[in-house]
């Protein structure tokens, strides 16, 4: 699989991944401006900000000016925000190219914050806030942030609190966007059927971007001396929780063997979670584990809904297969079916043209090194199940042990006795 990357004069970086015999394509830009980025004051500054782009600018004024060139077009579009990123994108009938193009650098580019649009999202950003707090299953993963990293940014919601969205005003957008919508912060992704002269295309797209030095994000106070635990009280059908533990960032070689580590626990309906906690407790129907990596830290958890009444039960076999993984070695046939998981996984997901750039893009705004597929499979292929044993062993500690919790805890519970390695 080919890419190519760019380096414009402005310093905005162009990644192009063509895809042979394909008919749409992906336009994608990616900011390092996140919510690790944000202070106290204005937490939830960089997703209201992705919200406002879409509001209207210079040349389309209206919201509808916007929607309506992309939806004639049967373009899908849309945004996102992160703790390290924000980013952009529309995917089209690659014969649109041009539109696209047009439409999606002048949202970046060119907002314009209009006053009266600024107090109608609010509205529109507060209703997002309120529908995660109505779902347990997106709201326990904030409080589990919350628990692991605290106050500093990195335990902070991405969506921000109401009363700060409230009192957020336009010039706090403009100031934000000085201090970290730059071009040597920006990467613009092209994947799929692409014009022979897409980069000029882009560059010339994007060269009024402004230039400067670049704002940078507080870093992560990653220390932790016993196991902490969050619980939130709520009549709920399940009881949703979240456990983990501090890994390592996106710069460390290990992240590939924790990646191997994952699937063995939660890849798929075969992984030892998936079937202890669905196939044998009958306990939960949603059972996950993953690891994040960050610039600057990692975590590595297992997201479940359980039962109430076989919480703890549940709870007590997670630790059970991280410790197993502490002192048994992986056999060959499970490690090799760990890797193939994720291999496969990787092949099926880079097949359209967003996922793709989402690929390249992802790697490139995180890291400024692009690895292809066949890298990617390299690395994998190269771990070893006493590497495994030992990442197990780096990680799976008490004192990093995390629990957050959303359901009808009873206040007699007591998590302290569970969360240990007996």
């Amino acid at each position: 699989m080919n890419y190519q990357k760019h380096i414009s004069p402005n310093g905005l970086r162009i990644v192009l991944a063509p895809q042979k015999d394909a008919r749409a394509m992906t336009l994608l830009v990616l900011v390092e401006a996140g919510s690790k980025y944000e202070t106290k004051e204005l937490n939830g500054l960089s997703h209201f900000l992705e919200h406002m782009c879409f509001k209207g600018t210079t040349k389309r004024p209206r919201p509808i000016n916007i929607a309506t060139e992309l939806d004639q077009i049967g373009a899908e579009y849309n945004a996102f925000t992160g703790h390290e990123s924000t980013g952009y994108y529309a995917k089209a009938d690659a014969r649109h190219f041009d539109l696209v193009l047009d439409v999606i650098s002048d949202l970046y580019l060119n907002p314009t914050f209009d006053p009266k649009e600024i107090k109608t999202e609010k509205g529109v950003v507060i209703e997002e806030l309120n529908m995660y707090e109505d779902t347990p299953m997106r709201k326990v993963q904030e409080l589990f942030l919350e628990v692991m990293y605290g106050d500093q940014p990195a335990g902070w919601p991405l969506g921000g609190k109401k009363e700060i969205i409230r009192a957020i005003e336009r010039n706090d957008f403009i100031k934000y966007r000085e201090e970290h919508y730059l071009a040597n912060a920006t990467v613009v992704i092209a994947a799929g059927a692409l014009p022979e002269n897409a980069k000029e295309r882009i560059e010339v797209a994007f060269s009024s971007m402004p230039q400067g030095i670049k704002k940078d994000k507080v870093m992560v106070n990653d220390t932790q001396e016993k196991p902490a635990l969050l619980l939130k009280n709520k009549d709920s059908d399940q009881t949703h929780f979240v456990l983990g533990v501090r890994a390592f960032g996106i710069f460390d070689d290990r992240r590939y063997i924790l990646e191997v580590l994952s699937a063995i626990l939660g890849g798929g309906m075969s992984s030892r979670l998936f079937q202890k906690i669905r196939g044998e407790l009958g306990a939960a129907y949603y059972v996950r584990s993953g690891a994040d990596f960050f610039t600057d830290s990692g975590m590595f958890v297992t997201s479940v809904g359980a039962e109430h009444s076989k919480l703890e039960i549940t709870l007590e076999a997670i630790l059970t297969e991280y410790k197993r993984l502490k002192t048994e070695l992986v056999s060959k046939e499970e490690l090799q079916k760990a890797k193939d998981y994720l291999k496969g996984g990787l092949v099926l997901s880079i097949e359209t043209s967003d996922e793709l750039a989402s690929f390249y893009g992802g790697q490139e705004i995180m890291t400024k090194i692009i690895q292809d597929p066949e890298e990617v499979f390299l690395k994998i292929d190269a771990v070893t199940a006493e590497e495994v044993m030992s990442v197990a062993n780096d990680i799976f500690k008490t004192e990093h042990l995390n629990l957050a919790l959303i359901g009808p805890v009873k206040e007699d519970q007591s998590f302290e006795k569970i969360l240990k390695f007996k």
